[in-house]
């Protein structure tokens, strides 16, 4: 008899979690009950996120049990289903966990992935949440403008790739920053950037005067902590600072201390928001319909870091946060 192979958290991590949080196990593979589907998943998503859905307080969304197949999107087929919004094979996305054969009700899908002419896994990133959060955010709250300035942090990542690209479509000037010469040779031939800065290669508070003479008019925001104060101290007058994620702090158990932001806001007459993509689902659709028309165009690179079968699950979100990942990292079952 077929097993489902799933790849549950046994304990609660501090900070990032580590392989050894999580565990291989067998389950039976379900029959749908009525108004639920069979999907066999074919790629799973690795998000840094998932440290939040984790940790022991959660963030926007509950923690995941002890013991709990890890929540995750995921892509896959259907291969059954009773529900009559969906038949077999079609190919579908949503909240399915790091497991190879899920059986959800309905409402875990989040949509059925339509642009079948290009790569399934795409609906996990640049076609998924990754890049409907570049979008939807940089649009909503960065009002990017012809001609201005706008900086992204983790550039040559899965959302900031996006975010510096639909910039350069709307008109912008775009800065990267990122870690590593490979990564910023990344920003520079594959996404396009304008400027790409390294922020290994020491503090970069220089650089980013060099790269931004004017000052920031947006600011794309994926890490906070040091990275954030530099970029603060460049802000231009009227500037926006859209927050995406905040990669750079490893554990949230301690609100961290530095430098104040407050100063920089009133006196550039800031405004900084926080950005979730969950709260904007009704949007998913006319967001995809505008990056894949992108991708199709060439307009819109993508770089994908595909990992191989659900052994590499427990590993996968430390690997993440090493930066050992080329692009949106993906599980292929």
């Amino acid at each position: 008899m077929a097993v489902n192979r799933q790849c549950r958290l046994i304990a609660r991590p501090t900070g990032v979690a580590q392989a050894e949080h999580f565990a291989i196990t067998d389950g039976d593979i379900v029959d749908p009950a009525e108004d639920e589907i069979l999907v066999r998943n074919t790629f799973l998503s690795v998000e840094p996120a998932m440290r939040g859905w984790i940790a022991d307080q959660g963030n926007y969304s509950a923690p995941v049990e002890i013991g709990a197949v890890l929540r995750s999107l995921a892509v896959g087929q259907v291969v059954s289903s009773r529900h009559p919004d969906y038949a077999e094979d079609d190919v579908v996305v949503g909240w399915f966990g790091w497991q190879e054969f899920a059986t959800v009700p309905a409402s875990s899908v989040v949509r059925k992935v339509l642009e079948t002419d290009l790569p399934a896994s795409l609906a996990l990133g640049v076609l998924g949440i990754n890049g409907i959060t570049a979008l939807l955010a940089l649009a909503r709250i960065g009002e990017p403008k012809p001609g201005e300035t706008v900086v992204v942090s983790t550039a040559a990542g899965a959302v900031g790739s996006a975010a510096g690209q639909i910039a350069k479509i709307m008109g912008c000037r775009t800065v990267g920053i990122a870690g590593g010469a490979e990564k910023v040779k990344a920003c520079l031939e594959d996404f396009g950037y304008d400027e790409a800065i390294d922020y290994r290669a020491g503090p970069i508070d220089d650089a980013l005067g060099a790269a931004c003479p004017d000052g920031i008019d947006v600011y794309y925001d994926n890490v906070a902590g040091p990275i954030s104060d530099a970029v603060y101290r460049r802000l231009a007058v009227n500037s926006r600072v859209v927050v995406c994620g905040t990669a750079s702090i490893a554990d949230w158990s301690d609100w961290p201390t530095g430098p104040r932001v407050e100063r920089h806001l009133l006196r550039q007459r800031t405004r900084m928001q926080g950005f979730v993509v969950f709260d904007h689902i009704a949007e998913y659709e006319p967001a995809i319909a505008r990056l894949s028309g992108w991708v199709r165009e060439g307009r819109l690179a993508y770089r994908e870091n595909i990992l191989d079968g659900i052994e590499a699950c427990p590993d996968a979100l430390a690997g993440l946060y090493r930066g050992e990942n080329d692009g949106k990292r993906v599980i292929r079952l």
